[in-house]
């Protein structure tokens, strides 16, 4: 008789495995805001402000939950990171029960486990779980407050409701999994849509439970049933609900003249009276199926509810408030992220374009989307941008399938060139086999392939990879496979070999991990299928979706850990599969332990001893000590310029968290560029005043000044004039016809400038009385500065130059680093100063 209580230790194990990921975690997690997005998430997270586009409502509103538990400012930040590092713990859990619950399926019998077996599968769940709590790229995300923790949660925790669902779909309560599954997808819209990819996987669950064998034909039915539920989830349901609600507020307010927001109340009673109509009729009518649908879409409906979070905090005009998503129509925009660009990833425009600009001889224009604004005068929408017509239609003869090199930026075509083969002075478009060649060699070969040899294999150096031998390249710790790849491996420099990001782990989990993998194919093809879809929808898929660029601001293996924490799965087999082979050679109890520890050496405990060192954040300070050098190298009251992300979200988390020198106004300049955000940086925030601007919303709003242009032939007699900055801002505020030119002979006028050459007066006075230039440089003050701009100016650089125009010297003007382009500090680098980290500008 077997004593050993499976079930007992299957939740003991589980909750070690949980309080060693959770202690992990908080041990190494960072105290404070982190590079990148981190910054945003905290800072929209506490004041429940509206982030960028798609949004993660759900998860700020847990970070503001968090930050609940802390009354120090300073400590807000930790708190948020500790969620990610409690969602983090909860993933190596629902991995844990997900293992061992696939596990027994391995084993024939499995309702009467031996002892020997059971720890087998047990050693399998702590070996699998513990090999992803301590991989590289699952490490990263669980100590900073960023979204793919929570989402590798929501991930986790949706399959094992899968199986929960699966196992219990024939009872008559079991339908409850479903529901619950519903209700966790629809909150994933409120972190992040990577959660949905589990999607296909859970569907193939159930048809694997109700047809047990499948023909090809049935195969192939099957799989694209698993793809257009995912579709319908997210490319259908929610952008059609989105949709409905627009069309109901466009309708109720410019057709029946009722008040703003009346349209989308109406529509959600309609919803709810739908909901509630289909639901009490199948149930009536016994339509248990019917019901089910309904009941589950209702579900994942009250999951999405999290998304209501952003138009009402939109409307309270909220310091942070990217896109100001405050109706029906600008929240569907939010969604389909809009200010991004439409893309295809199945035929769209190659680079070469840019090259040769034909368009479509029949149709060589297509619609834009329309941009509706509130009229507070009239009561209604109004479109404001020129939508018909607005956006070229390019030649077929750029277009292609299955496009991967579509970026236009010079530098990047250069790289798509170097890589798919094709001379650097070739414009012709690349071929579909250089197309497919690039995808392979380098988004799955070395942007998948190396992240993925990262997490099981090794990693080089923490440096980011651009193709070249030195840095972030995969590295196994042995000696003649690395030079194969990295050539000589001897006689390193010291800050090559001691760098922390130099992690070895000898094929180990990797080849743990093929051993699984094939021995779950052979025991069981429907698991193993239902894992692998998981697996590619998580990686490849995601890899062909983004279709990334060479070379991207950051490495981008965060994104695609939902594959390695399926290949983590297979690296738990693999210590079953070793043991069902060893265990006639000896006593089973003695080989199921043997093996467990030995795993438990060779993978987890050495991937955790190569990984802490440069895993381990508790004593790191670097942004938000950046963050607040900046601030603390302006001036009081000053204006800000910033460039990037890493200059721009550490410093909105030092105002926003922490209520650091609420007096400055931070301008990021690409953000610059849009009507909303130019909108929040003409209102007073905290201590800051409104900048200093005579341009109206009507004059820069989507559509209006989005470029100006200067043409020398336009004005030839104007060509060596230089304008006074104030002149030039009226002729920019001007709708008078002279000011407009039609460039394309297509009836649509374009603004042009009058001349290249601006002057900004230099009010010595003004300089001296607030501080700009100290008293004794006095005479090194120019009485003017002279600017020469390019043949295009951009809606930013208008901005910059108003607030130049308004300024008169009384605010101070600095610009952090963050890029070499002249553009960027509006052609002024000549009169910079460096003060602290900031650039001042000075007149001397």
């Amino acid at each position: 008789m077997n004593s050993f209580n499976f079930s007992k230790w299957n939740a003991i194990l589980g909750w070690v495995a949980f309080s060693i990921a959770l202690i992990t975690y908080s041990l190494t997690l960072e105290p404070t805001v982190s590079y990148w997005d981190c910054g945003e998430y905290i800072s929209t997270a506490i004041k429940l402000e509206v982030g960028h586009p798609p949004g993660a409502p759900l998860f700020q509103m847990l970070g503001a939950f968090f930050a609940m538990f802390t009354t120090d400012v300073t400590e807000i930040a930790k708190m948020v990171n500790f969620m990610s590092a409690l969602a983090s713990a909860f993933t190596i859990l629902f991995m844990f029960w997900t293992i061992t619950t696939l596990a027994k399926r391995l084993i024939k019998n499995s309702s009467e486990l031996s002892k020997s077996t059971s720890i087998a599968i047990l050693g399998s769940g702590l070996v699998g779980s513990l090999t992803y709590t301590f991989s590289d790229s699952f490490w990263f995300s669980a100590v900073e407050a960023e979204v793919y923790a929570m989402s590798s949660f929501l991930m986790a925790l949706l399959f094992w409701l899968g199986l929960r669902w699966e196992s219990e779909i024939d009872k008559p309560q079991g339908n409850k999994w479903l529901l619950l599954i519903s209700f966790v997808v629809g909150l994933s819209f409120g972190v992040h849509i990577l959660s949905l990819l589990v999607i296909p996987s859970i569907v193939f669950l159930y048809i694997y439970k109700k047809y047990k064998n499948l023909n090809v034909q049935q195969f192939i039915i099957a799989n694209i049933v698993s793809v257009l539920v995912l579709m319908f989830v997210f490319k259908m349901l929610f952008p059609f609900t989105l949709k409905y609600f627009s069309a109901l507020e466009l309708f109720f307010v410019n057709s029946i003249g009722l008040p703003f927001n009346s349209g989308s109340i109406i529509a959600g009673i309609l919803l709810i009276g739908l909901f509630y109509f289909g639901i009490t009729y199948t149930h009536k009518k016994q339509l248990v199926g019917a019901n089910t649908i309904i009941l589950s879409v209702l579900f994942i409906m009250i999951g999405f509810s999290s998304w209501l979070m952003l138009p009402i905090r939109a409307n309270a005009n909220t310091t942070i408030n990217e896109n100001n998503p405050s109706s029906a129509r600008e929240l569907l925009a939010y969604y389909d992220r809009e200010q991004y660009g439409d893309a295809n990833v199945f035929y769209d425009t190659y680079y070469s374009l840019i090259y040769n600009r034909d368009v479509d001889a029949e149709n060589p224009t297509r619609d834009d989307k329309p941009k509706y604004e509130k009229d507070e005068k009239t009561g209604k929408y109004i479109i404001v941008n020129k939508y018909k017509d607005a956006l070229p239609n390019w030649s077929s003869k750029h277009k292609g399938f299955i496009p991967r090199m579509v970026s236009t930026d010079a530098n990047v075509i250069r790289n798509y060139k170097a890589i798919a083969g094709i001379p650097q002075n070739s414009k012709r478009r690349p071929t579909f086999i250089e197309n497919i060649k690039f995808m392979v060699d380098f988004q799955f070969g070395y942007m998948y392939a190396r992240y993925f040899m990262w997490n099981f294999v090794g990693r080089q150096n923490d440096e980011q990879g651009q193709l070249d031998l030195q840095n972030g390249n995969w590295l196994s710790g042995i000696k003649f496979i690395d030079e194969l790849h990295l050539g000589p491996q001897s006689n390193l420099p010291s800050d090559v070999k001691n760098n922390k990001g130099r992690n070895t782990y000898y094929f180990l989990p990797f080849i743990l991990g093929v051993i699984g993998l094939v021995f779950q194919l052979k025991k069981n093809k429907n698991d193993f299928y239902t894992l692998f879809l998981f697996f590619a929808f998580t990686g490849l898929a995601i890899i062909f979706y983004t279709n990334p660029k060479p070379f991207e601001p950051r490495e981008r293996d965060y994104a695609v850990v939902g594959s390695f924490y399926i290949f983590a799965i297979w690296i738990g087999f693999g210590v079953l599969a070793l043991f069902e082979r060893l265990k006639k050679y000896t006593k089973p109890n003695v080989v199921a332990i043997t093996v467990t520890l030995i795993s438990l050496i060779a993978v987890p405990a050495l991937m955790a001893s190569e990984n802490w060192n440069d895993h381990d954040r508790s004593n790191r300070y670097t942004s938000h000590l950046n963050a607040k050098a900046y601030l603390d190298s302006c001036a009081e009251n000053a204006i800000l310029f910033t460039i990037g992300d890493n200059d721009t979200f550490p410093l909105w988390y030092m105002q926003e968290v922490e209520n650091y020198r609420t007096d400055m106004k931070l301008i990021n300049t690409s953000l610059f560029q849009t009507d909303w955000y130019i909108d929040q940086m003409k209102r007073k925030t905290y201590k800051a005043d409104p900048i200093p601007s005579q341009l109206t919303h009507d004059q820069y709003k989507l559509g209006t000044l989005d470029v100006a242009y200067y043409f020398e032939e336009i004005f030839p007699q104007l060509k060596d004039s230089v304008v006074d900055i104030k002149y030039f801002m009226k002729w920019i505020q001007s709708d008078k016809d002279v000011t407009y030119y039609d460039l394309d002979d297509d009836g649509i006028p374009e603004k042009v400038l009058p001349t290249n050459k601006i002057r900004i007066p230099v009010d010595k006075e003004a300089v001296l009385k607030y501080g700009v230039v100290a008293q004794k440089d006095a005479d090194l003050i120019v009485p003017y500065i002279d600017v020469e701009i390019p043949s295009t100016l951009s809606k930013n650089r208008i901005l910059m130059l108003d607030i130049l125009a308004n300024n008169n010297w009384e605010k101070p003007i600095y610009f952090t680093g963050g890029a070499q382009a002249d553009d960027e500090y509006i052609w002024l680098k000549d009169y910079l100063q460096l003060d602290g980290l900031a650039y001042r500008l000075v007149p001397i």
